[in-house]
């Protein structure tokens, strides 16, 4: 029994593209892969995100190995460790997508849990639409005139 997924790739190609995409996933806090790609990447995020939350200067020298970025980086020891503080495990969601049309591979997105909890909090309140200015007279009367059905005067061969 394998106790990680090949994916059909070797070592490094694999590694630096767990690597990347561990990456991404903090960074954007939501994925779309394969269901197989997300369920390693699952793992994978899990750990830095529990590096994080360690917060030593070992954590981070072992979390800078792995993830790509800086900004990556302080994102995973600032705003993921707060946010996770209580949390024992289980950081990041599957949810299952559709189908891809290329070949056929069942899509997933991959994100943090409490991810809308944030969205909710940081986003600004929807703007509401503007008010329409009243129309001057001689407009709504030309515009009456225009789209007005036409008149028909009725004879006395029609009674």
């Amino acid at each position: 029994m394998t106790k990680f997924r090949k994916l059909g790739r070797d070592t490094a190609h694999r590694m630096s593209m767990l690597r990347t995409m561990v990456s991404q996933l903090v960074k954007h806090e939501r994925i779309e892969t394969t269901v197989t790609k997300a369920k390693e990447i699952r793992r994978l995020a899990d750990k830095m995100v529990t590096l994080g939350k360690e917060g030593s200067e070992c954590a981070a020298r072992s979390a800078a190995g792995f993830v790509r970025g800086d900004d990556v980086l302080h994102k995973l020891f600032t705003e993921l460790a707060y946010r996770y503080k209580d949390r024992t495990g289980g950081y990041t969601r599957l949810l299952r997508t559709r189908i891809r049309v290329g070949d056929a591979a069942p899509m997933a997105y991959i994100e943090f849990i409490d991810r809308e909890n944030e969205l909710r909090q940081s986003k600004p309140p929807t703007p509401q639409p503007p008010q329409k200015a009243p129309l001057d007279p001689w407009t709504k009367s030309r515009l009456s005139r225009q789209y007005a059905p036409p008149k028909v005067e009725k004879s006395d061969s029609d009674l």
